[in-house]
């Protein structure tokens, strides 16, 4: 019987280490690279994808508020090398509504951070990377377990792990 397989994790101790976490990630993202982002209300995805998609556009010489899609459902930004998709599907009921944004489509040509991934159909980004995030036990530290990912993508993540070591 195989063995069960781990999911790295990795402990963020505030909400600097989580932005800076999603800063290192962002220079090794390109076009068609998905990343999910599960966890409860608060736990720290829309500050991530805010973090990763300022450092982006920083990097394009672009300055740009990045406010939460929630109401929006979707954001898009270009940061000179590849368009950002940043979506909340919150308050989606399922993926034929998912369907109407034309996320599905961007998964191919753009980096996509998507909050609320539920919401989706389980096959529609088959080499997405998930980041669950959750409350740990000392005051606004996160934790992140890591899973799926084309392996191009759970190597870039790892590399921003290790550097969180550093």
């Amino acid at each position: 019987m195989p063995a069960e397989a781990t999911h790295p994790r990795l402990v963020l101790s505030s909400p600097d280490a989580t932005a800076a976490l999603a800063r290192r990630l962002a220079p090794q993202l390109r076009p068609g690279d998905v990343i999910l982002l599960e966890g409860p209300i608060g736990a720290g995805k829309t500050h991530f994808a805010r973090a990763l998609i300022s450092s982006r556009l920083e990097s394009g010489g672009r300055a740009e508020d990045i406010p939460s899609p929630t109401y929006t459902l979707v954001q898009t930004y270009d940061d000179g090398v590849a368009e950002i998709w940043h979506a909340d599907l919150y308050r989606l009921s399922g993926p034929d509504e998912v369907v109407e944004l034309g996320l599905t489509e961007a998964f191919d040509t753009a980096i996509c951070l998507v909050e609320w991934p539920d919401r989706l159909d389980p096959t529609a980004a088959p080499t997405a990377l998930r980041l669950t995030l959750a409350t740990a036990a000392e005051e606004n530290a996160r934790l992140v377990t890591v899973s799926g990912g084309s392996d191009r993508l759970r190597r870039a993540f790892e590399r921003a792990m290790d550097a969180a070591h550093d």
